[in-house]
């Protein structure tokens, strides 16, 4: 038998699976905790865990594939390394489209005219010497290089020269915009590229970890890593465009939910720490964006499963909502939990919320605490704030209070967090979970504690905001129902086919979707249930879902293995590896096929989608080969606009691609 392991290393929890091929059978499963800074501990604790739970030894496993959420995190959060992009060819007022510019966060831009025209020609010189200079003048810190020029996708000379320049100079990771994607679109394209290379560091620490742990324990077989699509790739192609591994993990979930239920029409909603993802599975298979992925903020260029992501998970922070009454919001920023904090810190927690308990007033800093990530000596390049917040936390975790002990010094601690140094530490659903017994994996009592001392802040009205522990705790995962059920709504309205006349998210929270949610009796009766049934996956799933399957009326299933459904789904997948170009009419019988090494001109437009199609089948098709697929089945497809003049069709231009496609080679010994 063919035995595969499948990871998946998500915010809170690392999964691993061990599944027998022929059969179809999970032999055996582990969680462990994602530990930070090294991952190493986590993934090696879920491997051998699971290893260990299927009677198996290690040199016995034919396949290993990964999937994360490790960068859709990390672009939720705003996470990731500091970057410079090199911006060729574009004016500087480029920067304010496609959210470039608050994408970078006040990263560096170095502007060089350059860049081609339409039809793949030179627009102006590259100057190779001011890009040089300015590389030299770049503050320490940077950690990788995007680089996008105009038309690059027409011909990517300029951007693998300043590639090339960058990595002579600097040794540094660089990403070039046309690597990741062929569709026009400058400023996209150089966001795209922007958030690739500040995740190149995170997901390569991940790949390599990984790797590490299975060549400690004797397990030969290659590394798979699912992207954002839900197909397979080699790791050393993840290690280079770790962008594509965005929605990775939640692909790999609704590969994981099909293979778990046989449900072939469903909505899959899969909550983690940090975020819950939706996607609907139309007749066995996920819908693919076609404006690419969107996370948070962003939109990408990259190709990846419909869903919507919502800073909404078992780690989300508790907020109070400003009002007479007090509400609660959740999200989008992940806390870890206090309960977790408490398991491996006792003391500190305990004496720190007893001291607060023991006071009247509620504590200043809530009863937070921070925790450091980083190992060693403090990192360089941090400002004098920065710094004196990370001496404070050398010694281990502290109360916020005394990490942070004046107002100007909270935004040091939030680049710390957002830079992954460190992490605050405070209620979340889990912790609300662990008091009403719903779990219990940690330290109650401390959960216990921390939401005693946070039901004691004041609503608008001057009230405590709960009576107890036990009340706010319901309260908090009754705010998880609601905005499951939100994200639910606007997934079901965003696919429905139905053109409402109004956003997703408005109809989700109009008057009327809320009266027919509660079966609103009156003069007017409304009624308002989901049309398919919700497959519930993720840790927390049994939890919170049940009660999200009644207020929406429909079917809830919440599957066995729910659990670890993301790592099942890292190795049911195939992989599908694609090649894409353009052909172009600059002139009346000329057509030009923009190939990887260059433009062609031809003096008609079948021979210049012939030939672009052999060379983008040739390029597919090796990708799927270094991929491990023996004999790749190939498809192509042309969209070709034309326009009509005197009644004749005349060629303006189009665009092919060709995929390649199959399961990887599994060794068998």
């Amino acid at each position: 038998m063919a035995l595969l392991l499948g990871v998946d290393t998500g915010g809170t929890y690392t999964d691993a699976v061990v599944l027998d091929e022929a059969s179809d059978v999970v032999l055996g499963k582990a969680k462990a905790l994602t530990s930070r800074p090294d991952l190493a501990l986590g993934v090696g604790a879920a491997i051998d865990a699971a290893i260990k739970a299927a009677g198996v030894a290690p040199d016995t496993v034919a396949m290993v594939s990964l999937s994360t959420t490790l960068a859709t995190n990390a672009l939720v959060e705003g996470q990731g390394g500091r970057v410079a992009l090199i911006f060729i060819g574009f004016a500087e007022g480029e920067l304010d489209r496609a959210g470039l510019r608050d994408a970078l966060a006040g990263d560096p831009v170095i502007v060089l005219p350059g860049g081609h025209n339409h039809a793949g020609g030179e627009a102006a010189a590259l100057d190779l010497d001011a890009l040089a200079q300015a590389l030299d003048g770049l503050e320490d810190g940077v950690t990788g290089f995007a680089v996008a020029a105009h038309f690059a996708t027409r011909n990517p000379a300029h951007e693998m020269a300043a590639r090339d320049l960058i990595r002579a100079r600097t040794g540094l990771p660089v990403t070039c915009s046309h690597e990741l994607s062929s569709a026009l679109g400058g400023p996209k394209r150089a966001l795209t590229a922007v958030l690739n290379a500040r995740l190149i560091g995170m997901i390569d620490g991940l790949i390599g970890a990984c790797e590490a742990h299975l060549a400690a324990i004797g397990v030969a077989a290659r590394l798979m890593v699912v992207r954002g699509d839900g197909a397979l790739i080699p790791a050393d192609l993840a290690r280079e465009r770790p962008i594509e591994t965005i929605l990775s993990g939640p692909a790999a979930s609704i590969a994981g939910a099909g293979w778990l239920t046989g449900e072939a029409d469903a909505l899959v909603s899969d909550i983690g720490g940090t975020t819950t993802d939706v996607c609907l599975l139309k007749e066995g298979k996920p819908a693919i964006d076609p404006q690419g992925a969107r996370v948070g903020a962003y939109r990408t260029m990259v190709e990846a499963v419909a869903m919507r992501t919502t800073g909404l998970g078992g780690d989300s922070e508790v907020h109070v909502v400003e009002g007479l009454q007090g509400g609660l919001r959740l999200g989008p920023r992940r806390l870890m939990p206090v309960s977790l904090l408490a398991r491996d810190h006792p003391s500190l927690v305990h004496d720190a919320l007893d001291r607060a308990l023991a006071q009247d007033a509620p504590a200043t800093d809530g009863g937070q605490f921070v925790l450091p990530l980083w190992q060693g000596a403090i990192p360089a390049g941090l400002d004098k704030r920065e710094a004196a917040v990370a001496a404070r936390l050398a010694d281990g975790p502290m109360r916020l209070g005394h990490a942070v002990t004046s107002r100007v010094e909270a935004p040091a601690l939030s680049r710390l967090v957002t830079r992954g140094l460190a992490m605050t530490v405070g209620v979340t659903p889990s912790d609300a979970s662990h008091v009403l017994g719903l779990v219990d994996a940690w330290d109650r009592a401390a959960a216990e504690k921390a939401l005693t001392l946070f039901a004691r802040r004041r609503t608008g009205a001057g009230d405590r905001l709960a009576p107890d522990a036990a009340t706010l705790a319901r309260r908090i995962v009754d705010q998880v129902t609601m905005q499951t059920v939100d994200c639910l709504l606007q997934a079901a309205f965003a696919e429905d086919g139905r053109d409402f006349d109004r956003a997703p998210d408005v109809l989700a929270s109009h008057p009327l979707t809320l009266a027919g949610l509660d079966q609103h009796r009156g003069i007017v009766e409304t009624t308002l249930k989901l049309g398919l049934p919700v497959i519930g996956l993720g840790a927390s799933a049994a939890s919170y879902y049940g009660d999200v399957g009644v207020r929406l009326g429909t079917r809830m299933i919440v599957p066995k293995h729910a659990d670890v459904a993301n790592a099942i789904g890292a190795v049911v997948g195939q992989v599908r590896m694609q090649a894409e170009g353009s052909v172009t009419s600059p002139g009346p019988g000329r057509f030009v096929a923009h190939l990887a090494d260059g433009p062609q001109d031809f003096q008609e437009s079948e021979t210049a989608l012939a030939a672009l199609e052999a060379a983008l089948g040739a390029e597919a098709s090796e990708k799927a080969g270094n991929a491990g697929v023996l004999a790749p089945r190939l498809h192509a497809e042309r969209d070709i606009k034309q326009a009509e003049i005197e009644g004749q069709p005349m060629f303006i231009s189009a665009t092919v691609r060709v995929t390649a496609s199959g399961r990887p080679r599994i060794a068998t010994g």
